[in-house]
Formats: C-alpha cells, structure tokens, sequence
C-alpha cells in the first residue's frame, strides 16, 4: 500500500482520500457459455490492483498508472471513449460514465492504478481496476445505493460506454470471491455462491505460454437468439444439481434438437453443453473433497475446448499433455493426480494448472523443455485464492 500511497503523492504533490483494491481473477470452467445463461466457475487471485483517489476543486479527472508511466485526463463535460487512450484509461471513463449517467453526482478527482500485473496478461486486470474505482467513489462520494445499482452502473459502462458485453463472472469474482473459495456465478438467475476449495496441498499455477495470440474464429457468432432457444429447449428441471436444472443426456434428443444447425455450429452447441456438466462436477467434487473428480472435471473441458470448440493451439497441447504425464502409472483419464486448462473468454495463451507439491519441479522441467522445443519463453505464476474487493483501511498505510 506504501507503494501506491507514494505513487499518488509523488504525482499529484496531495495524499490520496481514498485506497481501494479489487484482485484479478481468472476463470476455471464456463467462460465461455454466459450467453446460454450456464454457470462459470472462477478464482479470484493474489494479483491485487490498487486505485489510490483523492477529490479535486474543478471537474477534470486525471489518470495516472504507475506502472505504465502514462498519463491522462478528461472532463465530466467531455467525457468519451478514445481508440487512441490506453485500454486501461477507458475503463476508468466507463465507471466515471456508469455513476454520472446514472445520475449519481461525482466531481473532479486525481486517479492513480498501480498493479504489477499488466492488463495485457489477461488475468481480469481491467476489470479489477474498474471494480476498486467503483467502490472507492461509492465511498468517497458518500453515494447510498445497494450492490445491484453498483452492478448497473458497471454494466452501463461496459455496455454503452465500451460497447463490449459485460460479464457478471467478471464482476462478481473481483467483488465478492472470498479467500480459501471458488466463486461460481448463476448466469441464469444473476447469483453467485463462494464454495471452499478442500485441496490445500495443491499448488495452482498460472501460465502464459507467450504463444501469439490468434482468433480461430469469432466466438460471438454462435451467440445467436436461435442457439440459445434451442440449447434453452435442451434443459431440465432437477433438484438434484446445483442451480436446479442440467441438460438432457440423451443423445438422441440433442441430436434431434441440433439436426436444423450446422456441422460447426452442432459442434460447438455440444461443447457449451458438456461444458456446463463439467461445471456441476467440479461443484460437486469442491463440496465432496473429491480430489480425482474435480481434475476429471477440468480435464474433459480442456478436452471439449480444444476438439469441439476449436480453441487451442499445438504449444498449448504439447504443455497439457506433459502435465496428464506427470505421473504415468496412474489412469490419467479415471484418477489424474494433476489437471489443466487454457482460460479465458477468447482463444488467448494463458493455461493454469493444479499440481500435487511432489510433481512442481516436475512441471517447472516440462517448461523449460517447452521453451527449447517451440523458442517461446513462458511466465508462471503461483497463485492462491484471495478476497474481493475492499477499502483499503488507514491502518494499512
């Protein structure tokens, strides 16, 4: 906190009224099926973002972050959405526009973000900058509204100011995931539930293969009304499950249903849906301290990512196939001791992994191998669960 707090102070000659942060986060299983209304399974972690915010005598907004050594600035009169502007300084507008547009008053206020972990590595950075902004001019403002508006007015942002689509998957887990929890979001009735993690001897890794990143295909096309009616047509109601309703099982059904779509579009709808059982089984692996299945879980997603979704790469294969190999005398496919998976919403270059202690040095060599066979130099992180977002409290500073 020291960090920010001089950051703030070095740049704007005042002390910041204001300290809050929100964590990155990265998302386990169903990033990819929010428009079908299905669960995501997300982590919030230790890649924490800082917004230091002190108030100004005029209405202009300054922005400033540290790590970047860029600057900017825009006026409650003028504010706009700017290609030109760092993709971190449109997020800052957004929230400044979510409040202002909403009719919540607001002034002038000097912004500094600090953050080791850059926007471009993909780990919700954007998004945590938004939600301490959000929280800290809730405060700083005095403004009396209750979490849902909080959520409207990110959502505004995002939606009208950005002209991207907002993702409650990405907001609740940098506002509400809590320390030692997976936070599964409900897309279909707007919740969320934190669920313990059971496995504390495992360590989780986060990877970026430094692969370029390429679009195999807009995913945005399968987000059709008529997609989402015939999968909708595709559910059942069941108390048994987490959330009250699954898809149907019977093959014959789904393949009756899907016979009017294309080939690739079939492939695709099949994908969503066996991503959504393999969310209800790491649920369901999380709450019974079941160990093999939870891995089998993320294992057959990466699986349904990369052969139905068509969402992968031969580098990011070539690194999950040496974690399923970690220990080859146990039946990867029934008690896999180990599990991995590309993440995020688009095909991007990041995977994660959970590891037992015993094969970390293991995976580390399998790294190394992969940096000499395809001359890409990867980044790993260890990361743990952390919580929300929060105040930063004065005796922090």
């Amino acid at each position: 906190m020291d960090t920010v707090y001089n950051a703030h102070l070095t740049e704007y000659g005042v002390k910041p009224d204001i300290i809050a942060t929100a964590p990155g986060r990265f998302h386990l299983i169903g990033e990819h099926s929010w428009f079908f209304k299905d669960k995501t399974l997300s982590m919030a972690v230790n890649f924490p973002v800082y917004v230091a915010v002190s108030k100004r005598k005029d209405q202009t907004f300054h922005f400033y972050f540290k790590q970047f050594a860029d600057r900017k600035k825009t006026s409650l009169s003028s504010i706009k959405f700017k290609k030109e502007d760092n993709k971190w300084a449109n997020a800052i507008k957004s929230v400044i526009y979510g409040y202002t547009s909403g009719g919540y008053s607001i002034s002038g206020c000097d912004i500094t973000v600090f953050s080791e972990t850059l926007p471009s590595a993909g780990f919700g950075i954007k998004t945590a900058i938004k939600i301490a902004l959000l929280i800290a001019f809730r405060s700083l403002f005095d403004i009396h509204c209750e979490d849902s508006k909080l959520l409207q007015i990110i959502e505004r942002g995002n939606r009208i100011f950005l002209g991207q689509e907002n993702y409650n998957a990405d907001n609740f887990a940098a506002l509400y995931s809590q320390k030692g929890c997976m936070l599964v979001t409900d897309h279909d009735k707007n919740s969320y539930e934190n669920i313990k993690i059971p496995f504390s001897d495992n360590t989780i890794f986060l990877v970026d293969l430094k692969v370029p990143r390429v679009h195999l295909w807009k995913e945005e096309t399968l987000f059709e009304p008529e997609n989402a009616l015939y999968l909708g047509d595709l559910k059942e109601t069941t108390s048994r499950v987490f959330g009250g309703w699954q898809y149907v099982n019977d093959v014959t059904d789904i393949d009756e249903m899907l016979s009017v779509v294309s080939k690739d579009t079939k492939r695709k709808l099949l994908c969503i849906i066996r991503e959504h059982k393999d969310v209800l089984e790491a649920i369901t692996a999380l709450k019974k301290n079941d160990f093999s299945r939870f891995m089998r879980a993320v294992n057959h997603s990466y699986e349904s990512l990369r052969d139905l979704y068509n969402l992968s790469c031969p580098e990011i294969d070539w690194i999950l196939k040496r974690v399923a190999e970690i220990e080859p005398n146990l039946e990867y496919k029934r008690e896999p001791v180990s599990c991995g998976r590309i993440t995020g919403k688009g095909f991007g270059r990041c995977v994660y992994t959970i590891l037992r202690g015993q094969d970390i040095q293991k995976f580390k060599e399998k790294l190394v191998e992969y940096e000499h066979v395809f001359d890409f130099h990867p980044t790993y992180y260890e990361v743990h669960s952390v919580d929300g977002a929060r105040i930063v409290s004065e005796q922090e500073l």
